[in-house]
């Protein structure tokens, strides 16, 4: 069986239970604003964007003029309510927990993220579960975030400089939610797992496997599908 060299999981909505969160904490902010979210839109057309993405797209689709300065005191409001929620709770999937505990030491562990660094290292380390993880790529530290490639061309980039092997994405896996975070990792040349944990099957089709959630995915899942997908390109 080909080796799985690594795992790159997407945060909000697979290691964490926080979709609910951002969607509160964006209606929270916009109530003091002309412009409006509702739980439909946000799911059908938003969450796959970061905070900037949102803000300035809901701008745009609602024909309402919005500064830069005034999206980036969107932005600082929305971050300062989403840690309020966040703090107020245990955000972590418990399969989650099971997922990366079994799969510490088979592989190497990373994250590829549209939400913002800090708010991932927080809950990680409330959590005890930063350790698992060799690298964090967050929609703050690339020029693109999802659906574009760049969140986890990087995250593979110093998974691969970690493990002292030239960048290349063959033998590793990614692990989302979302339509938008499946076209960011096949773009980046990554077979992607889906998890039904936000949308249903039937809109995450274009996943290369789907799963109800992490504890169906262990280290031979993840071998078979490198295997598979390596075999496909021979």
């Amino acid at each position: 069986m080909v080796p799985c060299l690594g795992v790159v999981f997407d945060f909000d909505g697979v290691i964490a239970n926080t979709e609910p969160l951002h969607l509160q904490a964006f209606q929270d902010v916009l109530d003091q604003t002309s412009m409006s979210l509702s739980k439909e839109a946000y799911e059908s057309t938003y969450l796959g964007y970061d905070d900037i993405g949102v803000f300035t797209q809901l701008a745009q689709d609602q024909d309402i003029v919005v500064s830069s300065d005034e999206i980036s005191e969107l932005i600082a409001r929305k971050g300062k309510r989403y840690t309020q929620l966040v703090e107020s709770r245990d955000v972590i999937f418990p399969e989650a927990r099971t997922c990366l505990e079994r799969l510490s030491g088979a592989c190497e562990l990373g994250i590829a993220s549209g939400a913002l660094h800090q708010e991932i290292e927080t809950i990680l380390h409330a959590s005890s579960l930063r350790s698992y993880f060799t690298t964090i790529v967050a929609a703050d530290d690339v020029k693109h975030s999802k659906p574009e490639p760049d969140t986890y061309r990087l995250a593979i980039e110093l998974l691969c400089l970690a493990m002292g092997r030239p960048p290349s994405p063959n033998g590793f896996v990614a692990i989302e939610d979302s339509l938008w975070g499946i076209q960011s990792a096949h773009a980046a040349g990554l077979p992607c797992i889906a998890v039904t944990t936000t949308y249903t099957a039937d809109r995450l089709t274009v996943a290369n496997q789907i799963v109800p959630s992490l504890v169906d995915i262990d280290i031979t899942t993840l071998e078979t599908l490198v295997h598979n997908s390596q075999a496909r390109r021979e």
